[in-house]
């Protein structure tokens, strides 16, 4: 297809190297997509005739019928998705094929595919996060005010519900989708048009390809067009953003599903058990989930190494960007699926998390700011009171709350019984009553106002 300078065919160990038919025929549908695009705006602005147009647009659709249905034969002799495409359309419809590649140049063609496909492919991440926050959002709904541990260095700190704990990731996966969507806009220019680096001398209508193929507004710069990777680089970039949010609560999945924290349990869909270990109910979807981020985020680095050397415009480096890219958003993709089943699945032990959130002294805090409140002590003062109340129950080896009044007086005279009152884990969640705060009458508006604008 490009051989008229060449006296011969490259050889093998070149053609090895330079194919990239394996993966790139990914882009087969978007490939058509431009390439209806580009036909019917060359027939538009008289550059081809309506018959040769015609002819041309019908070999596409009878391409695209062959590649859906499995009938296409990619050839690895032809290098990429763009030339088996066109090599079919020359058998197709003959002579008239080769008008196709009028004003534009393989360069701007792979330009706009990926754009194309990351673009297509963003649009079904944000969907599948929005799930998964209707997912988490219902959840949190159903356990607005169930208490459970709080952790800071994964230490007990504070009280919590299992409610405001999952909406915490609701918000993560907010900003997920914002800035899928932030990257999505940017990358939302069309390409096309731009040939190999400098533009066309042919009247194109650059306006029209990109409104036909949905994008805002053709790329203004033709060197940049052909050379720009940032569109990949930012879905990339959310992509290991996302992969890290999905790992931590992966994480937390497999250490609440130990029998040492035993605070949820995955049924037989999200479980496997152990060739040689009969007991063992293994959580290893959650663990895929945070192995697989690994894939992601190499895919990140890889492309920014790939690109942080070339000059402008475009160089047969940039094929490395394809793979990368396709591999981490379809791991991030079944990363998500399997995310929202495991929260669907995922059935806490109320009980044992009641049992645990009041562990290592957990509402030493409520004790502190009752101090503050009610006998008028300055914090640091409260704080230090506190410290030492802790430190009686822990010598003898209760709670705060099994302390007498007596105790607590030795310690510090004013402290009156209504101090047991804020004690309590229960208390000390329905207290925390500021705007994103633990209280359940919080987590339920939060829950019921997600689930609203989901």
């Amino acid at each position: 297809m490009w051989g008229g300078r060449f006296a011969s065919g490259p050889g093998a160990i070149m053609e090895e190297i330079n194919a990239s038919i394996g993966f790139d025929q990914k882009l087969a549908p978007q490939d058509i997509a431009g390439s209806l695009a580009h036909v019917a705006m060359l027939a538009k602005t008289g550059i081809v005739s309506a018959a040769d147009a015609a002819a041309i647009s019908d070999g596409l659709k009878t391409i695209r019928g062959e590649i859906e249905s499995g009938g296409f034969t990619f050839s690895r002799a032809l290098e990429d998705i763009h030339m088996n495409v066109e090599s079919r359309l020359a058998t197709l419809v003959g002579p008239a094929a080769g008008r196709l590649h009028t004003a534009r140049s393989r360069n701007d063609q792979v330009a706009v595919d990926f754009r194309l496909w990351v673009r297509d492919t963003l649009d079904q991440i944000d969907a599948q996060l929005r799930d998964l926050q209707k997912a988490l959002a219902t959840k949190a709904l159903a356990h607005a005010g169930d208490v459970m541990p709080g952790f800071t260095h994964l230490q007990s700190a504070q009280p919590v519900t299992l409610g405001h704990h999952l909406l915490a990731y609701v918000e993560m996966f907010a900003r997920d989708r914002g800035r899928f969507q932030d990257a999505r806009r940017r990358l939302n220019e069309c390409p096309l048009g731009a040939a190999a680096l400098a533009g066309t001398s042919f009247p194109i209508d650059r306006d029209l390809t990109a409104a036909t193929l949905g994008f805002d507004r053709p790329t203004a710069n033709s060197l940049d067009s052909v050379s720009d990777r940032d569109f990949a680089l930012e879905a990339l970039a959310a992509a290991a953003i996302t992969a890290t949010h999905l790992s931590r609560f992966a994480e937390e999945i497999v250490l609440w599903a130990t029998s040492q924290f035993a605070f949820a349990s995955l049924s037989d869909k999200f479980s496997t058990g152990s060739s040689i270990m009969p007991q063992k109910r293994n959580p290893d979807a959650a663990e895929l989930v945070r192995g697989k981020t690994g894939r992601v985020i190499g895919a990140l680095t890889g492309l920014l190494v790939v690109m942080k050397g070339l000059p402008l415009a475009y160089s047969k480096d940039m094929q490395e960007d394809k793979e990368g890219t396709f591999d981490a958003l379809q791991t991030l993709s079944l990363c998500l699926a399997a995310m929202t089943g495991m929260v669907e699945d995922l059935k806490p032990d109320v009980a044992r998390l009641e049992a645990a959130a009041g562990a290592g002294f957990s509402t030493a805090t409520d004790l502190a700011d009752w101090l503050v409140r009610a006998l008028g002590l300055p914090f640091r003062q409260a704080h230090h009171v506190t410290g030492r109340v802790v430190a009686l129950a822990a010598e003898r080896g209760v709670g705060l709350e099994d302390l007498t009044l007596e105790d607590l007086r030795a310690i510090e005279p004013g402290i009156t019984a209504e101090v047991f009152a804020v004690l309590g884990v229960r208390n000390s969640v329905t207290s925390r009553t500021s705007y994103g705060g633990t209280a359940p009458v919080n987590v339920k508006a939060q829950a019921e106002r997600w689930l609203g604008s989901l």
